[in-house]
């Protein structure tokens, strides 16, 4: 029998020349890697010429099954793809961002009168972000200091010249208490709250300055036409600009726009720190983490961490100050200047003030690194009460923190199915789970089939690298036990614990032991252990079910020859049931839209 030839191998003579972005897959169909390139063509062959460049590199090439590409119009427009594909399907071999939501940006609505509110989701509507923001702590204090100073509406009204006339819209509570100026009512005109949004842009862009200036002078000009109320609530305004400024300890002697990168690693743990500051002052500190990065070099990293950084930003510095030299620098500089409309210089300082702050970045990102590490190490540590009841009760070497459990459902010998579940940590890991449809035996043959899930599962799990439980639990008693035991000796894992729970009696037997052990039913273990068996049993019924029902709704009439989909959707339409449609004549059938006399005349042969 000759083996099956990887596609991926055909499709390498007609790769193409131009830029784009490739995706390898593995046996199963699943996305394991997404890049991008130059040249299509010359990336992908690399990667089966020569010696992998890394481990990870070498795995990821041994389990590369089929590829495809993408081709797009620039290098840009493949940077930009790669970096939303990989976010949309978080291939295994790609650098994983820590990103478990996404991170939030304050937007300024594109409309008459602007809202300006915190959102998730990037709507491409014309509307201004800034951000993103993982300091969710710091958004918020810089969002209820722009409330404070500034008289934005907090409806969420679509409010245009039409409404505003209309009046359709009532003034509410905050124009009373002197937190909105009306816009619903037009009592402010569209240039003055125009005038206001711009302020709250240089707030957000750090040029604080600028909105001192701009309260300081409302605050004049209403003391000068005596209206001290208004002076008044501009003062206090100015006094929540300036404590806001005072607490930005950090300024720099040349008073520019510029971000800082700073990045600390451990093991295959990358934290990076973003130091944003404008006009010379400190004004946010973003922290980025990332995981699988063992085999990346930082010039990588730096490149992936500054497309996820500025791929949303409305506004972007003209200097960045990076630790070392970025991969890919002539695409991500040309991607920058086509957002920004301005070239970005990357530096790399040595000496000075600039060197200051880029030590200062790479502290902050070694202290989250730690406490990240630390957080990462304890919770390895940390083993649950059942599991450690358990690996005494067994007298295991380890405590079972993965555990496999498998279960066999049938009807009478027919739609012989198979499940299995994963539990780690005495909880229910779903993504885990495997069903598997009997193929190789026929009947009632409980240990047969049990052989033949056992057989493929890790035959796969060796195949592919998956991670080895550390106890397989097979729902049954000794019988059960002895046919999974026998599969396991032949494909060489018999340093894998297993065990049997018998229904009846919830009795725990061990390989080569007569009698099961005499653990109480009410101790930690047994409990676990029954709810990893009830959940097997569960999902194992409710797909031997399913498959069930599916062949319970195969009808005579796809035996018919000529009665396709469509007819035996119309005809059960018609007659509303089989029974119906089995007394009716052949004239009746007839009459159903598609079913000719002859298609009648047949269909009630097959009926008879």
């Amino acid at each position: 029998m000759t083996a099956t030839v990887a596609p991926y191998l055909a499709k390498l003579k007609d790769l193409p020349i131009q830029p784009g972005v490739y995706f390898y897959y593995d046996k199963s169909g699943k996305i394991i890697y997404i890049g991008k390139a130059k040249v299509l063509r010359n990336r992908v062959k690399s990667y089966f010429t020569g010696t992998p460049d890394s481990p990870k590199t070498a795995r990821l090439v041994e389990r590369i099954w089929d590829l495809q590409t993408l081709v797009t119009r620039t290098e840009v427009e493949a940077l930009l793809t790669e970096a939303n594909l990989i976010k949309q399907h978080r291939p295994r071999f790609n650098i994983d961002l820590r990103d478990d939501k996404t991170f939030p940006y304050i937007r300024i609505t594109n409309e008459d009168y602007p809202q300006v509110f915190v959102e998730r989701n990037i709507v491409k509507d014309g509307s201004i972000y800034y951000g993103p923001y993982t300091n969710v702590k710091g958004l918020r204090a810089a969002l209820s200091v722009i409330k404070r100073i500034f008289t934005i509406r907090s409806c969420h009204y679509r409010m245009d010249d039409e409404s505003v006339a209309a009046k359709k819209v009532q003034l509410c509570l905050d124009y009373h208490i002197g937190k909105c100026d009306g816009p619903c009512q037009g009592l402010v005109s569209k240039q003055e709250y125009a005038e206001m949004i711009y302020k709250v842009e240089d707030f957000l862009k750090g040029r604080t300055d600028n909105v001192d200036d701009y309260l300081d002078s409302k605050m004049q000009a209403a003391a000068k036409n005596m209206e001290y109320e208004f002076a008044a609530r501009h003062r206090d305004q100015l006094e929540a600009v300036r404590s806001y400024v005072s607490r930005q300890r950090l300024r720099t002697s040349d008073f520019e726009d510029r971000d800082v990168l700073g990045v600390a690693r451990q093991d295959n743990l990358t934290c990076g720190i973003l130091i944003r500051i404008r006009a010379g002052k400190l004004i946010g500190k973003e922290q980025f983490r990332f995981r699988g990065t063992e085999d990346e070099n930082l010039p990588s990293i730096l490149s992936r961490m500054i497309t996820r950084v500025y791929e949303n930003a409305s506004f972007i510095p003209r200097e960045i100050l990076v630790p070392d030299q970025i991969a890919d620098i002539d695409m991500i500089t040309a991607w920058l200047k086509d957002v920004s409309g301005a070239k970005i210089n990357f530096g790399i300082p040595q000496i000075g003030e600039k060197k200051t702050l880029l030590d200062l970045a790479e502290r902050n990102a070694e202290l989250v690194l730690k406490d990240w590490a630390l957080e990462q190490a304890q919770r390895v540590e940390i083993v649950p009460k059942m599991v450690r009841a358990l690996q005494e009760d067994l007298n295991l070497n380890a405590p079972p923190r993965r555990i496999d459990g498998f279960d066999i459902s049938h009807l009478g010998g027919t739609e012989t199915v198979a499940s299995m579940v994963c539990f780690i940590d005495g909880k229910p890991a779903k993504k885990e789970y495997r069903k598997y449809q009997i193929k190789t035996v026929t009947g009632i043959d409980d240990f047969a089939s049990m052989k033949e899930v056992i057989h493929r599962r890790y035959t796969r799990m060796k195949a592919e690298g998956l991670p080895e439980p550390d106890l397989i639990l097979v729902d049954g008693g000794k019988g059960q036990l002895s046919a999974a035991v026998e599969v396991m000796e032949r494909l060489g894992l018999a340093r894998i614990p297993l065990l049997g729970l018998a229904k009846r009696l919830e009795e725990v037997f061990l390989p080569g032991e007569s009698l099961s052990l005499g653990i109480p039913k009410t101790s930690p273990s047994i409990i676990m252990l029954r709810r990893i068996r009830d959940e097997a049993h569960r999902f194992a019924i409710t797909f031997q079910r399913k498959r069930r029902g599916k062949a319970m709704v195969h009808s005579v009439l796809d035996d018919i020859e000529g009665i396709g989909q469509s007819r035996r959707i119309a005809l059960i339409q018609y007659f509303r049931s089989l029974k119906n449609l089995k007394n009716a004549s052949i004239d009746e059938i007839a009459h159903v839209p598609g079913i000719s006399q002859t298609m009648a005349t047949r269909i009630k042969a097959a009926l008879n």
